[in-house]
């Protein structure tokens, strides 16, 4: 990452978190079947098919936020058709495959990425896109937010793949 390209400084360890799980999320769902995916342990867990899915869901939601809407040819329309609007996992529904999702998250991390590192100072102390209820939040206080929670479910589905009798996630 050339840190010269960065126009505030304080996007650049979330950068670098960003990088990482853009790695680590092909990592965690390496080598999972689509049944494995959908299966929720007998619980009312969330299971890595809506894990995934919300990931690039929320990527693609922050990149259009950021104005990049033209620049994002979505794959498949219906890959987002259950997370609408932020929806949580919805029983019976069966969710895209890993593979369907791995292709989109092709598609939104870089050009998310270039819209991150072109934030300015002043577009990241401007209004929270997303609004969050209760709280009087900043664009950059949203992308920390974003990419904290990209650690959290990346840790969820590395939970899940030891749990259904994977591997543990290689951090190459």
């Amino acid at each position: 990452m050339d840190i010269n390209s960065i126009k505030d400084s304080r996007l650049f360890s979330l950068l670098v978190l960003f990088d990482m799980h853009s790695q680590y999320f092909y990592n965690v769902i390496d080598g999972i079947s689509d049944k494995d995916a959908q299966n929720r342990l007998q619980t009312k867990a969330n299971h890595i098919a809506w894990i995934a899915g919300s990931l690039v869901y929320e990527s693609y939601t922050l990149a259009n936020l950021l104005n990049k809407k033209e620049q994002l040819a979505v794959v498949d329309e219906g890959t987002f058709s259950l997370f609408k609007d932020h929806n949580g996992i919805q029983d019976n529904a069966i969710y895209p495959s890993l593979k369907e999702y791995r292709k989109e998250w092709d598609n939104v991390r870089p050009v998310l990425r270039h819209a991150l590192v072109q934030l300015d100072a002043q577009q990241l102390e401007g209004p929270d896109p997303y609004e969050m209820p209760g709280q009087i939040t900043t664009l950059f206080d949203s992308v920390a937010f974003m990419i904290d929670r990209e650690s959290y479910c990346i840790g969820q589905i590395a939970l899940f793949r030891r749990l259904l009798g994977y591997p543990a996630m290689k951090y190459n």
